[in-house]
């Protein structure tokens, strides 16, 4: 029998995260899970099979598509979609370019901060009143700002001056019509507490995860995977080393980490001895600016 004294630390944040997905789906009318495929959530489905099986979610899965991510992780994004039997919507950065919603500067500009204007447009088809999205507070400093319950105004921006209390844990997903709320239930977590959880509950995890052998340059600072979104410049030199991706994203901005972490059990180990933050070599469009995040959070990003 489990009792409060013997809960892990695993089982609190499980526990915090599950009531939140639960006062999402009490509170709101028309809310939707974002998903991508990649290990956080990952992490949030397992949650919501555990807040709501048997029955079905009560929401549905979303993901904004660049058009430029891994083969690999949109496999296992569908392959997961389609073990649970949910409903799977994809929109994607390319639909809005053929609308003329999103225009790109160059045709090799990356997409990733494109996606704001996917999703908002997607929040507007559907008519989503929350957006449940697998951000931790550790992760980057503009995210740290967030409330579990991040409110958006009707033009989907995000003022981290202007959010409401949450006092004793008590929510408020509340909005009026056009308004939104996106909310975080692994806000507490950290990129240690999701490897525990995954090996914990035996998750499934794109191979990207894992050490595996990829050419790659070495390029300001940080390693950037050959493929032919990211061709080696002329004066670079291709080497071929074992890495693995400690985020996932788009391919133009998402870098991976030299690596031999073959498994989850590997990862943790290696987590627990890095002194580099998760986005902090990975990210490549976190570095173009300071406010980078804060700016795209501004403009209705997750």
């Amino acid at each position: 029998m489990t009792t409060l004294s013997n809960l892990t630390h695993l089982d609190w944040l499980e526990s915090e995260a599950i009531h939140i997905l639960r006062e999402v789906a009490g509170q709101c009318s028309n809310p939707v899970l974002l998903f991508s495929g990649g290990k956080d959530s990952l992490c949030l489905l397992r949650l919501a099979e555990k807040a709501f099986r048997p029955g079905r979610f009560p929401f549905p899965l979303l993901h904004i598509d660049t058009g430029h991510n891994y083969d690999e992780v949109i496999q296992f994004r569908d392959l997961r979609a389609k073990e649970l039997n949910e409903r799977l919507i994809v929109r994607s950065v390319e639909d809005s370019m053929k609308r003329g919603t999103v225009v790109l500067k160059t045709p090799d500009e990356p997409r990733n901060k494109h996606q704001s204007v996917t999703l908002l447009e997607a929040i507007a088809e559907f008519e989503f009143d929350c957006c449940i999205g697998g951000a931790r507070r550790d992760e980057e400093k503009a995210r740290a700002k967030e409330r579990i319950m991040s409110f958006r105004d009707e033009f989907g921006q995000w003022d981290p001056k202007n959010q409401r209390p949450e006092l004793w844990n008590l929510y408020n997903a509340k909005v009026h019509k056009g308004e939104n709320i996106r909310a975080f239930p692994i806000s507490n977590w950290t990129e240690m507490d999701v490897w525990q959880y995954i090996e914990r509950e035996k998750l499934g995890l794109p191979s990207i995860y894992f050490a595996h052998k990829r050419p790659i340059v070495r390029r300001g600072g940080a390693i950037v995977p050959i493929t032919p979104l990211t061709p080696k410049k002329d004066h670079e030199v291709v080497e071929e080393i074992m890495v693995r991706y400690r985020t996932v994203g788009d391919i133009t901005c998402t870098a991976p980490v030299e690596s031999i972490a073959d498994s989850v059990e590997k990862i943790i180990i290696e987590t627990a001895s890095t002194t580099i933050t998760e986005r902090g070599a990975t990210r490549l469009d976190d570095q173009t600016s300071d406010a980078s995040m804060e700016q795209r959070k501004k403009e209705g990003y997750f």
